[in-house]
């Protein structure tokens, strides 16, 4: 290494980012420790400071580790820090900064919100960032933020959030194309209106009952948690679309023309049946279909899917590649008369590979009758995966059923497994 150009050395040594791997490095010899203010990144694990016994400050050690920098692009700090460290740090770096991630772990401490200067209103002194992400943040004080006329992507991960500072932040970051929001609550109403979003991410914790308007008209992928009620009028771009609710009941889905897209999944313990209609008939172009809903019903009670028709069912998704499909739409499709437009023009013109779960034995008949029925017609299938989960029943009917999937299974062993 001694015998290396000053440029190559500094072009090595700039790679290194760990904290402590940096520290050492200063001491190795002058020549190395001259050659540390070009890193462009500095990054500092959550036990950095454990086994410190010098007397100094977790955040007077980095800021002197700061100072020693030339024009450092991205700072990443998981060990604990005050409000007066961050904004003496971004003092010194915050101009050249262009990626910024921060444990906040204030989540759950109330006497952050009298911290002056709170470290949320110190992250607006990095004016120039691209990137910004936040772990375990307390919001419910709007920050202090100009416009971020550069950043991109914002994540915020694990938040209690009020639905006025959320509207702030999101005023504050106009030029968003990528948005995560994971492991928030607080929130009851979300409006975000970003013409630039691409990708957009949000996970709500609470009873599910919260409500999203999105305006974005250039949203390739969007991915739902804990939404009752979601509008999305511009979808001319949408490629990839995910609607959850594990605590709630999906009341109503309205979204605009959904020509592009190519993946849709459908999770939650009950959604209106209406609603499961209107993504249903959306979603005619989709090329992989995920549906795990296990009940419909528009009040508390829990209802059964209706009937659906097997042959209408996939004239309408023509282009359907992949269908994954769980125990209560399965049971739609396996009902007595699902099967009785079938003639011997129809077939599934690009199904490839089907995932079927199983979880009752009832209407043995007619679910083998379906499964014969997707290896018929399915012309081009190339592998059915059966998931036989939690099959609740102590009656003979079980066996007797399983017994039938494995006869299945032996005859068509090349494209049917079971799992």
């Amino acid at each position: 290494m001694e015998s290396l150009p000053d440029a190559i050395l500094q072009f090595i040594l700039s790679h290194i980012n760990n904290a402590r791997d940096v520290a050492a490095c200063n001491c190795v010899s002058k020549r190395w420790k001259d050659s540390l203010p070009y890193i462009k990144t500095l990054y500092f694990p959550r036990n950095s400071f454990d086994n410190n016994s010098g007397g100094e400050t977790p955040d007077n050690i980095v800021r002197r580790m700061l100072l020693q920098i030339v024009q450092l692009e991205e700072l990443v700090v998981y060990s604990p820090f005050s409000g007066g460290g961050l904004a003496s740090w971004l003092s010194l770096v915050g101009p050249s900064l262009r990626q910024l991630e921060l444990r906040m772990d204030n989540i759950l401490d109330t006497q952050a919100l009298n911290e002056n200067p709170s470290k949320l209103d110190c992250v607006g002194t990095a004016r120039n960032l691209e990137s910004l992400k936040l772990w375990g943040v307390l919001m419910v004080n709007s920050p202090k933020w100009d416009v971020f006329q550069n950043l991109k992507t914002l994540e915020i991960i694990g938040a209690r959030l009020e639905d006025p500072v959320l509207c702030v932040v999101l005023q504050s970051c106009p030029y968003l194309t990528r948005l995560l929001l994971l492991g928030c609550e607080g929130v009851r109403s979300v409006s975000i209106d970003l013409p630039y979003l691409e990708e957009c991410k949000m996970d709500f914790y609470g009873l599910g009952n919260i409500s999203l308007s999105l305006k974005s008209p250039k949203i390739e992928s969007l991915e739902v948690q804990g939404c009752s009620w979601i509008l999305v009028p511009e979808t001319n771009h949408l490629r990839n679309l995910s609607i959850s609710n594990n605590a709630g009941r999906v009341y109503m889905v309205d979204f605009g023309k959904l020509t592009a897209l190519e993946s849709l999944t459908m999770r939650g313990v009950q959604w209106c049946w209406d609603a499961i209609c209107k993504m249903l008939k959306l979603s005619s172009e989709v090329k992989h279909l995920y549906m795990k809903v296990e009940f419909t019903g528009d009040f508390e009670a829990l209802q059964p899917f209706p009937e659906i028709d097997f042959v209408d069912f996939f004239n309408s998704h023509p282009k359907l590649h992949k269908f994954d499909i769980h125990g209560a739409m399965f049971a739609a499709l396996c009902q007595k008369n699902s099967l009785r437009h079938v003639d011997s023009g129809f077939m599934i013109p690009c199904l490839e590979e089907v995932v079927i779960t199983v979880r009752s034995p009832l209407n043995a008949e007619q679910k083998m009758s379906t499964l014969e029925s997707l290896l018929k017609y399915g012309k081009n299938l190339r592998a059915m995966v059966i998931k036989i989960l939690q099959m609740k029943s102590s009656h003979s009917s079980a066996d007797d059923f399983f017994d039938e999937v494995c006869k299945f299974t032996y005859q068509n062993h090349k494209i049917v497994r079971i799992e």
